[in-house]
C-alpha cells in the first residue's frame, strides 16, 4: 500500500491545505492529515477542534485519514507505515525551509519527502493570514470551507476584536 502522510498544525485548515489533500489522495492508497501537537504553542482551536473540522472536511474522500501526533515526525510516519511526507510550497521560501528538513527526515528514517507546488489561487494563503483577515472582519469565504469560516467567525467575530 502507497500511504503518505500530509503534516501540519491546520489552525485552522485553508482550502490550500484541502488542495494539498486532495491531490495527494489521487497519488496515494492512503493519505495521513497529521495534525501537530505543539505544547509550546498555544492555537486558536485546540488539537481536537482542528481534528474535528478536517475529519468533516476531508470526509468526502475515502482514503483520508485524520490523526495527531507528537514528537518527531519521522517517528509519526514510522508508526503509521509510511515512507513519504507531502509538503505544499507556496513560494521559494517555503522552500529553503522545506529542504533542510527533508533532509534530516531522509537522513534521520528514510522518510522521503514530494514537494507539491501550491495552486496559484492559494499561493499567498495562510493560517495566520486568514486569522488576521478573520479577526477584523474580512470575506474569508473563498480562502476556507464554511465550517471554518463559520468556526473562525464565532472565535473572531466582532465582539473579540481589540
Amino acid at each position: 500500500m502507497r500511504r503518505a502522510v500530509c503534516p501540519g498544525s491546520f489552525d485552522p485548515v485553508t482550502n490550500g491545505h484541502l488542495d494539498i489533500i486532495g491531490r495527494a489522495s489521487r497519488l496515494f492508497d492512503e493519505v495521513i492529515v497529521g495534525v501537530l501537537v505543539n505544547q509550546a504553542k498555544s492555537g486558536l482551536f485546540t488539537v481536537e477542534e482542528r481534528i474535528d473540522m478536517l475529519r468533516e472536511v476531508t470526509s468526502s474522500y475515502e482514503n483520508v485519514r485524520v490523526e495527531s501526533f507528537r514528537g518527531l515526525l519521522v517517528d509519526f510516519c514510522r508508526a503509521q507505515e509510511a515512507s513519504v511526507l507531502i509538503k505544499g510550497l507556496r513560494a521559494v521560501s517555503d522552500f529553503d525551509y522545506e529542504l533542510q528538513m527533508a533532509q534530516m527526515n531522509i537522513g534521520l528514517a528514510g522518510v522521503e519527502t514530494l514537494f507539491m507546488p501550491t495552486n496559484p489561487l492559494y499561493s499567498f494563503l495562510s493560517s495566520s493570514l486568514v486569522k488576521d483577515v478573520a479577526k477584523w472582519g474580512g470575506d474569508i469565504s473563498a480562502h476556507v470551507p464554511d465550517l471554518v469560516r463559520h468556526e473562525l467567525v464565532a472565535r473572531l467575530g466582532p465582539e473579540h476584536r481589540g
